[in-house]
């Protein structure tokens, strides 16, 4: 699999929970090599239309597919072989250790009870390196960092060796050292390992830093889509967030900022 090849797409999708519809006729594509980052207003459907497209919800219409097949015609273990999903918070059973959490991540392949084999070894030892997370395996989850858990958590669902990862907001509760080195991280597993990410951020400046491609989730539907340079500019912010910002770019890294107007300012304006 080349980068540049669209892994995940969704055509015309709505999709919403308890027989409400929250976003209407959205098109997303997730492409290998790539990140690809959803912002908007909280409540707006980031993680639902995310939790869609993993196929822990059904759409309410339109279609998803991965690697050119319809979502719904894989099973479940097919699909957790092809798509990886980490949710806002996950519980790991208390006393597990790192290692014990990241062999769970095997099971989209051999199962619960089928025997370790040696290209099992070889899938958790690439996952716990390219994480960081190899020093912590004989560690207890609950003895680790936020930072640490969630590279361990990480590690897990790239254990599947899945070709599309799915994140659903993996910087929350993390400092701001922590935040960067997980999505440090995510960066590392789209340019050197070809995986199609799509993640929820709630922070822009973290989302121009980072994202390929930016979707604004907005009002029942994409806002807008596309670069960061194109996206992330005052009128889809203010349209989207109800908020008057400037955004400059970082002379030292190139990358957007968005900083909210003062009220005399946004009078002027």
């Amino acid at each position: 699999m080349s980068e540049g090849d669209v892994r995940l797409v969704a055509r015309n999708l709505d999709v919403g929970h308890a027989g409400r519809p929250v976003l209407k006729q959205v098109d997303l594509s997730l492409t290998a090599g790539r990140i690809t980052v959803l912002v908007g207003p909280n409540g707006c459907g980031k993680s639902t239309l995310l939790r869609t497209v993993a196929g822990l919800l059904p759409p309410m219409g339109g279609e998803v597919r991965i690697d050119d097949e319809p979502l719904r015609s894989l099973g479940r273990r097919t699909l957790s072989q092809r798509l990886a999903f980490l949710p806002q918070t996950s519980q790991a059973p208390a006393g597990v250790t790192v290692r014990e959490l990241v062999r769970h991540g095997r099971y989209a392949h051999r199962g619960a009870l089928a025997r370790h084999t040696a290209e099992d070894t070889e899938a958790i030892d690439w996952a716990l390196e390219v994480t960081d997370a190899a020093p912590l395996v004989d560690r207890r989850l609950d003895e680790l960092s936020g930072g640490e858990r969630q590279r361990a958590w990480l590690a897990m669902v790239l254990a599947q060796r899945a070709g599309v990862l799915l994140l659903d907001e993996p910087t929350t509760y993390l400092d701001m050292r922590h935040q960067f080195e997980v999505l440090d991280v995510v960066r590392r597993l789209a340019r050197e390992h070809g995986i199609a990410c799509g993640v929820v951020l709630h922070d822009l400046m973290q989302a121009a830093a980072y994202a390929d491609d930016v979707v604004v989730v907005a009002d029942g539907g994409i806002a807008a889509a596309g670069a960061p340079d194109d996206v992330l500019n005052p009128d889809v912010i203010d349209r989207a967030f109800g908020l008057r910002v400037n955004v400059v770019r970082d002379p030292a890294t190139g990358y957007l900022a968005c900083f909210p107007q003062r009220p005399e300012a946004a009078t002027a304006s």
